[in-house]
């Protein structure tokens, strides 16, 4: 099944093209180039494959792959990010993205899937259309993208009150865990709380939404594995796990869940981290390695 699901392009436009990736012809100074003049420079036209397309004005995690034209991904481990708000025109913002390994260990089985992603910060003041430029550091190729950002997200911001689903728990399903998730090994530990008795306890927790069999890009599979890595490392009572599957009865052609609707997302997968207050303290659209939720763990939920 894995090896059948379709790379996901969310909010980007793919450009195409040839030739290798190595050397370093597009490095150096850009003062005054336009991001068409940083295309120029490269060799090889690659397409980026985003993680992220629920974005609204203010601090960006922005998530993305480099494909090459023959569909394997460039790794290095970081790429040089422009953002501009016309491809003609020079860009306002330049930032490192940062490859983090998305997944707790990779298979046979999981062949297809990306072990690692581009994950970088940028700072946009204004919805609207913007383009990106993407070159791995030490590399002659480079992709364009277009990035849409929305006036709203349309999940919950950051420092908004958490819905209070209920999503089901071992107690809700006899102690069965199939009806609870479709990951292959399940840890028990994310199915004994919901988040509607998080939230009445007052005590913090992660929430995942996903669905590890049926996930539709090359970097959603693990997140839920990533979640249960990140309870094991901190081994802290004080922060609850959570994971929810996002389809009806666990059925693509069902649609979307209740709690999915609650929380207004229209994608997966999704993490949320909520406050012993109840507001949402950070949030990740799509994969997240293990090392990003683990320190947001600890900064904003073990205080």
């Amino acid at each position: 099944m894995r090896r059948a699901r379709t790379l996901a392009l969310l909010g980007v436009l793919a450009l195409g093209g040839c030739g290798s990736e190595s050397g370093s012809g597009v490095d150096g100074p850009v003062s005054g180039a336009t991001l068409e003049t940083l295309v120029g420079r490269a060799r090889t036209l690659g397409t980026i494959a985003a993680g992220t397309g629920d974005i609204a004005p203010g601090r960006i995690r922005f998530t993305f792959l480099i494909v090459r034209p023959d569909g394997r991904t460039i790794d290095r481990s970081r790429a040089t990010v422009w953002l501009a708000r016309d491809r003609n025109q020079p860009p306002f913002e330049q930032a490192t993205a940062r490859l983090e390994r998305v997944g707790v260990e990779q298979t046979e089985e999981d062949a297809f899937e990306a072990a690692s992603q581009y994950v970088t910060h940028l700072d946009v003041d204004r919805p609207g259309r913007y383009w990106l430029v993407a070159r791995p550091q030490g590399s002659r190729a480079a992709a364009l993208a277009q990035v849409l950002v929305k006036p709203r997200t349309a999940s919950p911001a950051v420092a908004a009150p958490a819905p209070a689903s209920r999503t089901p728990t071992l107690a809700t399903t006899g102690g069965r865990l199939r009806p609870l998730t479709t990951a292959q090994k399940p840890d028990r530990a994310l199915y004994t709380h919901s988040v509607a008795s998080s939230l009445r306890a007052h005590v913090p927790f992660v929430v995942a939404f996903a669905t590890p069999a049926f996930c539709a890009s090359r970097t959603c599979g693990p997140v839920v594995d990533v979640v249960s890595r990140v309870r094991r490392d901190l081994r802290d009572n004080r922060v609850r796990f959570i994971h929810a599957e996002v389809y009806r009865n666990n059925d693509p052609g069902q649609g979307y869940n209740r709690w999915m609707r609650e929380w207004g997302l229209e994608s997966e997968p999704w993490i949320f981290l909520v406050g012993a207050d109840g507001r949402i303290s950070a949030k990740f659209e799509g994969a997240v390695s293990v090392r990003e939720l683990r320190a947001a763990v600890r900064r904003y939920l073990m205080r």
